[in-house]
């Protein structure tokens, strides 16, 4: 993985509540264990017409979302199912971090996982962030991780809530089994002081 670092972008606004994660990938492509390509799928039902060719409205589609890395969703983003597959679709599309009134716990969990940040701001500064991208596009916000702030286009800072244990791994570019293994001695020295293990090694 990856370190998380400091960015800036556009936002792509897709306003709607209750988005599940059968919308942003749909089941019939969970067939594969490979994130390579489930971009193509992503919001596949709202961004391609039945003959696979592109509805030129929908945001994905438009030429401004190339090189964005910021979604602001509607509510309870990520609702539904638990599929992985979801965060995996967003990042391959290019998207860092999900701007969002709330989230869906297990969506969450799995963004976290895969370097996807998914970042809590309240309704208002959702509602004014879909104002501003009405008026101007190319509208722009920073997301630091670190400092677990989100800096709008007028340069207030407004901060977000995250897991400290997911803010470590993504900072330091770690899973959780890399985590582990970066206490492959300290765990192995606990181990060895614990009775089991000496009355083990006595035997």
């Amino acid at each position: 993985m990856t370190p998380f670092t400091k960015f800036t972008s556009r936002i792509l606004p897709l306003p709607i509540d209750n988005i599940d994660t059968d919308q942003i990938i749909p089941a019939r492509f969970l067939k594969t264990i490979s994130k390579e390509g489930l971009d193509r799928n992503l919001f596949c039902d709202w961004r391609y017409f039945e003959d696979g060719s592109r509805r030129p409205e929908f945001i994905l589609n438009k030429p401004e979302a190339q090189g964005a890395q910021i979604l602001l969703a509607g509510d309870n983003f990520g609702c539904g199912s638990s599929r992985e597959h979801a965060p995996w679709a967003l990042t391959q599309f290019g998207f860092r971090a999900i701007l969002s009134s709330s989230f869906a716990d297990i969506f969450r969990g799995n963004a976290l996982k895969n370097s996807l940040l998914p970042v809590e701001i309240p309704e208002a500064i959702k509602q004014e962030l879909f104002a501003l991208r009405e008026k101007d596009p190319a509208v722009s916000v920073s997301i630091d991780l670190e400092s677990q702030q989100l800096t709008m286009p007028d340069g207030r800072a407004i901060r977000f809530p995250v897991d400290p244990f997911a803010k470590y791994c993504l900072l330091n570019g770690v899973d959780e089994l890399g985590y582990l293994l970066k206490h492959a001695a300290d765990i192995g020295a606990w181990e060895a002081r614990q009775p089991w293990a000496l009355n083990t090694l006595q035997a």
